[in-house]
């Protein structure tokens, strides 16, 4: 039995490769973003005998979640699978930033993922089959950092969140999963404008691939982990921050926002 896969942010980077896995495990696929022409090629690129099915929309549109699950019941879909994997960040600082970025940042990263579980999980825990996997990010597991001001929080919020709605599902065939990528290799950073300043912050071995990325998150909601975070050093890094005493775990985010030039 083909089940489908919706994939927010399928567009590119970590959310194409997400799609390229989940149509590796046989997988149906919706995928969803602002810019229909790299999905259509990403559509054409994994080929039969996957169906995919692409719809435009912007999660920043309050009404987007409503609209998106109406385009796919007009299209006889049932949505098996919610990979909410849409995000950006506004690296120029919290005063600095337009405060409609901020209300997008909101309803892209939080809102929306919440809205678009509510509407596809009962029918999920119905048919006893589910993955609901939400991609967080290694900030999310860190002291927030200057700057980038709401990204780190939002994150946060997405891992808790994931963690509760793993607890409340166990049982029902509904797996959870936060899926917390450090520094990976995709368009993120070209569009916030940082490309330049975390290529030459970090080595080369502190970055992945998002196919790699891709590919742990894939096995982790299949396994029905509530949370995983690719990389040793990923994972070092949170849990020194976690045991630190707020003052030295505050003083090396602070470090890192020096080193991005963000404050």
């Amino acid at each position: 039995m083909r089940r489908t896969v919706l994939i927010t942010g399928a567009s590119a980077g970590i959310g194409a490769d997400l799609a390229r896995e989940a149509a590796r495990h046989g997988h149906d696929l919706i995928l969803t973003a602002r810019r229909q022409a790299p999905m259509q090629a990403l559509a054409e690129e994994i080929g039969s005998p996957t169906r995919v099915t692409v719809l435009v929309e912007d999660l920043a549109d309050p009404a987007a979640p409503s609209r998106l699950a109406a385009a796919i019941a007009e299209r006889g879909l049932v949505v098996d699978g919610l990979v909410n994997n849409a995000g950006f960040s506004r690296t120029a600082g919290f005063l600095n930033t337009d405060p409609d970025d901020h209300a997008a940042m909101v309803r892209v990263m939080l809102s929306a993922p919440v809205e678009l579980a509510r509407v596809f999980a009962p029918g999920m825990v119905e048919r006893g089959y589910g993955r609901i996997l939400n991609v967080a990010s290694l900030a999310g597991r860190m002291p927030a950092t200057g700057g980038d001001t709401l990204y780190g929080p939002i994150k946060s919020f997405l891992i808790k969140w994931s963690q509760g709605l793993h607890l409340e599902l166990a049982g029902t065939g509904v797996h959870v999963t936060a899926l917390n990528p450090g520094y990976t290799l995709t368009e993120f950073h070209d569009a916030n404008g940082t490309r330049e300043q975390v290529s030459t912050a970090y080595p080369a071995w502190m970055w992945q691939t998002s196919t790699h990325v891709a590919r742990v998150g894939w096995e982790a909601v299949e396994t029905n982990r509530p949370s995983v975070t690719p990389g040793v050093m990923n994972n070092v890094l949170a849990g020194l921050a976690k045991h630190l005493p707020d003052s030295l775990a505050l003083r090396m985010v602070g470090g890192h926002a020096k080193r991005l030039g963000r404050v």
